[in-house]
């Protein structure tokens, strides 16, 4: 029997010496990573960091092998050691049996019992935001679902511990160090060794956001109270190979984890839920009728989020068509075999869920929002290519939590609220550590107060 050899991977063209591909992604991330799906097969190399191979794994099968069979087997990759430099030892860096033990640990904290307690906090959040709008007002819908973000994190994971001033400083050191990790990314690390301005603002931003953390932890601690929050839920947590509480360095760390995803990433994905509900007025009201017929007159509960379907594919819909997370990282470990490829130790392995969620050949008409492409019919749904929290033993660990806040804060804004786009204007996406609008500014109106189509 003859084998028959694999075809060579291609490599992407301009890469330039000591750079790499790093002038393109600097210039358009998002632009040269999907064009990556048209020009080239599976698989295509590129250089993020000279000397280091990248593959970018384009196959949805290959993603699926990746994620799944081969995930145990792999170390997390550059985008992770990248926010390493942020998060430290926490299950999201951890790889291997250790990010297994970890994600074990944590798992509580995100069993649905905790998850349903925390909704009458998210909705009063909302409500409490939404009552500071001013009708006929314009907002900046980003910073204010940032905003959002953060108070419901505040009160969920630190019940309201930190005052308001302290927060201002971490929501703007934040958002300096997931720009600073999506740079990082792109940029060889000789870079980030340089004296740079944006270095040293970047080293100092993330400094501050982990002794805010730090000192929230140690203050919690020695006062022995326990406040029902996650925080107190994590000082409560065992070392299972130790049966030692965890440390403060390792709550931090993962404190620090839902710090990042649980403001940037979810203001994120708010900010574009709001943006095709106001250029789809359709799927709007179809949002209302059925948020009415559900609710009535009460406020939304932990028990009616599974009967708001519509509002769920919404969220899909949005989650395909907007991803937040525009480059996932692998790295081999041994030699591996990746379909018909072996792919030798300390290889980058690489996927874009942007890319891979607007692909033609896997959604129809990919740049319309069409909530009803989740419904079952035919063809099936290719549920196989929709990865909106991974795939595997690394699947997020937090997915059920981001739904909740979504479908709860969604739910809470569009029956108090309705949010106008100008009509003609334009959204760009910007990828960083996450894909979120350049700028949204829509202007706040009473739910029931008729559309203006000249003025939106």
């Amino acid at each position: 029997m003859t084998l028959v050899a694999p075809p060579p991977i291609p490599r992407a063209a301009g890469s330039l010496p000591l750079l790499g591909h790093a002038v393109q992604l600097l210039r358009d991330n998002l632009g040269f990573i999907a064009s990556l799906r048209t020009h080239y097969g599976p698989l295509v190399e590129i250089t993020l960091q000279p000397g280091t191979r990248t593959l970018v794994v384009q196959d949805p099968g290959l993603i699926r092998t990746m994620l799944t069979e081969l995930g145990p087997s792999l170390d997390k990759g550059r985008f992770f050691e990248k926010m390493g430099q942020l998060l430290g030892d926490s299950v999201v860096t951890a790889a291997g049996q250790a990010h297994v033990r970890k994600r074990r640990q944590l798992q509580p904290a995100f069993g649905r019992e905790e998850i349903a307690r925390y909704v009458d906090t998210m909705r009063g959040e909302t409500e409490a935001v939404v009552d500071g709008w001013t009708r006929g007002r314009e907002i900046d819908v980003r910073e204010a679902m940032v905003g959002l973000s953060l108070d419901m994190l505040a009160k969920t994971v630190f019940s309201g511990s930190l005052d308001e001033a302290t927060f201002r400083r971490l929501r703007a050191d934040l958002s300096v160090v997931m720009n600073g990790v999506g740079a990082r990314v792109m940029l060889p690390d000789w870079v980030e060794r340089l004296p740079l301005p944006v270095n040293r603002r970047f080293t100092a931003a993330r400094d501050a956001v982990r002794a805010t953390i730090d000192r929230a932890v140690t203050g919690l601690r020695a006062s022995g109270h326990d406040t029902g929050d996650m925080l107190s839920l994590l000082l409560r947590t065992t070392d299972e190979e130790t049966g030692r509480p965890l440390t403060g360095h390792r709550i931090s760390s993962e404190i620090l984890t839902l710090a990042v995803a649980g403001t940037e990433t979810t203001a994120s994905v708010l900010s574009w839920v709001l943006y095709e509900l106001a250029r789809n007025p359709g799927a709007r009201e179809r949002t209302l009728a059925e948020v009415d017929e559900v609710l009535g007159d009460r406020p939304v509960t932990f028990d009616d989020l599974g009967r708001l379907p519509y509002l769920r594919r919404v969220i899909d819909e949005t989650l395909r068509l907007h991803h937040t997370g525009w480059l996932v990282t692998r790295r081999t470990v041994t030699g591996t075999r990746l379909g018909p490829w072996t792919v030798p130790a300390g290889t980058e392995l690489a996927y874009c869920q942007h890319a891979l969620h607007r692909d033609p050949e896997l959604f129809p008409d990919p740049l319309v929002f069409d909530p009803d492409r989740w419904l079952d019919g035919d063809p099936p749904r290719p549920t196989h290519a929709f990865l909106p929290f991974g795939a595997g033993k690394h699947k997020c660990i937090g997915d059920r939590y981001a739904l909740t806040e979504l479908l709860t804060a969604i739910a809470t804004i569009t029956r108090r609220v309705r949010l106008d786009l100008a009509p003609g204007r334009t959204v760009r996406p910007v990828a960083a550590a996450t894909v979120r609008p350049r700028t949204l500014r829509m202007t706040v109106r009473d739910r029931t107060e008729p559309r203006n189509p000249t003025t939106g």
